[in-house]
């Protein structure tokens, strides 16, 4: 284990998004880093194949979680997947915001009622849209929908919300409470799979409060020392 020496930092930035497909390259991966210095973000594939065991696996290490499984459903279905969720003892839980006011208040009495301390944030957008794609789908410009989504999530309370480190300079004066978790953070500027890519600093200098990193850590020979790398330069 890398030991990390390093003062005035906060540590706890940085959620690793564990995107593998079977459990023994997760369990791997924990084994080689310290909940200390990051948390893991579990999604739609890894839940869906091995379901609520990984989850149990993960935080006998100690890792704290988010759920990144993005429930976009009718008030009540989502109200019982939140419950369900927060029965896991999650860290964080997201949901979609285009579910609406009603959906977005029930996972949050869902939230209140089995883990009030748990957090609960609002997908605006995926960052693999750009202008085009949302007035294919009806939509006005990016900027314009995902600030009436994140003004949304604040009048309905939740923790903060999802977004593209690019969004949050049209975001930041709706909450000083709000949490921003900002997904396409790579330690380069090349583009891969986002529509737009911040470098860990860029991102946190716009306004970023966590940061989703998943292959620059996870393909990784020495996943702590690129951890070390990033809080070193953040």
């Amino acid at each position: 284990m890398v030991e990390l020496v390093i003062q005035n930092k906060d540590l706890n930035k940085i959620i690793i998004a564990v995107d593998y497909d079977n459990k023994k390259d997760v369990i791997n991966l924990c084994d080689q880093l310290d909940p200390v210095y990051c948390r893991l973000k579990i999604g739609k594939q890894l839940f869906t194949k091995l379901g609520p065991d990984i989850i149990e696996s993960i935080q006998s290490r100690n890792f704290e979680i988010f759920l990144d499984l993005k429930f976009h459903d009718i008030p009540t279905t989502v109200y019982k997947a939140c419950l369900e969720a927060y029965k896991l003892g999650v860290w964080m839980l997201n949901i979609h915001l285009l579910g609406g006011e009603e959906m977005i208040i029930a996972a949050k009495e869902a939230r209140n009622q089995q883990n009030p301390s748990a957090l609960l944030i609002g997908v605006t957008l995926l960052t693999s849209h750009d202008n085009d794609s949302l007035i294919n789908l009806g939509f006005t410009d990016r900027k314009t929908t995902v600030r009436k989504l994140a003004v949304l999530a604040n009048k309905c309370s939740i923790d903060g919300i999802v977004c593209s480190p690019s969004d949050l300079d049209n975001l930041k004066d709706i909450s000083p409470e709000f949490i921003y978790v900002t997904p396409g953070i790579r330690l380069d500027d090349k583009i891969n799979d986002h529509a737009k890519i911040f470098t860990p600093q860029k991102a946190l200098s716009a306004g970023s409060t966590y940061l989703v990193i998943g292959r620059p850590i996870t393909e990784a020979k020495e996943p702590m020392k690129v951890i070390q790398k990033i809080i070193s330069l953040i």
